[in-house]
């Protein structure tokens, strides 16, 4: 049976006939009277006491449970938030050969984050690619290919100015949202380790603070490649330019499940393949560079959010997410002509847009 607490008019109304009752001849309605400022102060304190009541009740359950409390509901189940990530990449620089550029050097970008070498490199045929790593933790690191980023204090031989390469800086990441964690939370309370149940291999996939690599999405194929086998396939978006793990991704997260699984299967993890689609947009209208940009950003993120190992993407869902970008008005969608579907273990990335 529902509690239900009184309002604020509920709770100075009956205070103001208790009083009546309590006092005959007193009058604790009128404006400016004693009576009725004190049923009106004592009336604010009772409904901040049932305020605080309504909100200790959302702490009792994790499912309403705010951040604070979310987060300790968390480590009762053994889980944390994922803290945030900084933006990697490599910038290259120019200079003399020979001459070395160490680890730890700052570098700023120029609206005055800063970056800073982790390894040493040394300049060859005029140039060198340094590693380079945000110093602040989160996506606002995240930097394009051919972006300036400056050394703060200048290396002889080795020009201070240097260029983000190709696949630019990267994999910056803001920590943990309340949504994210409940819905792991709620994974895991729903859903306990059974030794080796699918949804296990998906939680052994995606447990960043077991393996250290950022997994964002997995994906489990039992039997694929016959009785006894587990394929494990996973994304790191953010993290690569088309979100597909590097090798050393796949290894160290290829051994946490390892140890993690029954033994008596046979698990492969491994990147899916990349299949990049070529979009070409006719008559966009009106047709600017920022809403070029809006409709690119709708269609990576419709991408993110259904393209999945041997999937199809639906091409009405792709006109949707051209409609919906900001700005846009109307549109024509040459390619692709038709849905999309990749093959076993593929998965649609985002390739390019052809603009007529």
């Amino acid at each position: 049976m529902p509690f239900n607490t009184p309002t604020l008019a509920d709770l100075r109304s009956a205070l103001t006939a208790e009083l009546e009752a309590r006092l005959p001849g007193s009058d604790p309605r009128l404006r400016r009277s004693f009576l009725g400022a004190l049923t009106a102060a004592e009336a604010g304190a009772v409904d901040g006491l049932y305020a605080y009541q309504r909100w200790m009740a959302d702490q009792l359950f994790p499912d309403t449970a705010e951040a604070a409390e979310l987060a300790r509901w968390a480590l009762i189940w053994g889980l944390a938030r994922k803290p945030a990530v900084p933006a990697r990449g490599s910038v290259m620089l120019s200079g003399t050969d020979g001459v070395t550029i160490p680890a730890g050097v700052e570098m700023k970008r120029g609206d005055g984050l800063s970056y800073r070498t982790t390894e040493s490199r040394l300049v060859a045929d005029g140039s060198a690619v340094v590693p380079v790593q945000a110093m602040d933790a989160g996506p606002g690191g995240n930097t394009a290919a051919g972006s300036a980023l400056s050394l703060v204090t200048p290396i002889a031989g080795v020009v201070s100015r240097g260029s983000v390469t190709a696949d630019g800086l990267a994999g910056g990441t803001a920590e943990e949202g309340d949504a994210s964690l409940r819905a792991r939370l709620l994974a895991r309370i729903r859903q306990p380790p059974h030794g080796g149940a699918d949804f296990d291999y998906l939680t052994w996939a995606l447990d960043r603070e077991a393996h250290g690599q950022p997994v964002t999405r997995a994906w489990v194929s039992p039997q694929e490649l016959g009785l006894g086998t587990v394929t494990v396939r996973f994304m790191a978006d953010g993290a690569t330019a088309d979100g597909i793990p590097d090798p050393t991704m796949v290894a160290l997260v290829a051994a946490h499940v390892e140890a993690m699984r029954p033994v008596t299967a046979e698990v492969l993890v491994l990147a899916p393949e990349t299949q990049p689609i070529a979009f070409e947009i006719e008559s966009l209208l009106p047709d600017t560079p920022a809403i070029r940009a809006a409709v690119e950003a709708e269609l990576r993120d419709l991408i993110l959010r259904e393209a999945i190992p041997g999937g199809t993407l639906l091409v009405s869902h792709v006109r949707e997410a051209i409609s919906i970008a900001a700005g846009e008005t109307d549109h024509g969608l040459v390619a692709p002509v038709g849905n999309v579907t990749v093959g076993p273990g593929e998965i649609s990335t985002f390739g390019s847009i052809t603009w007529s």
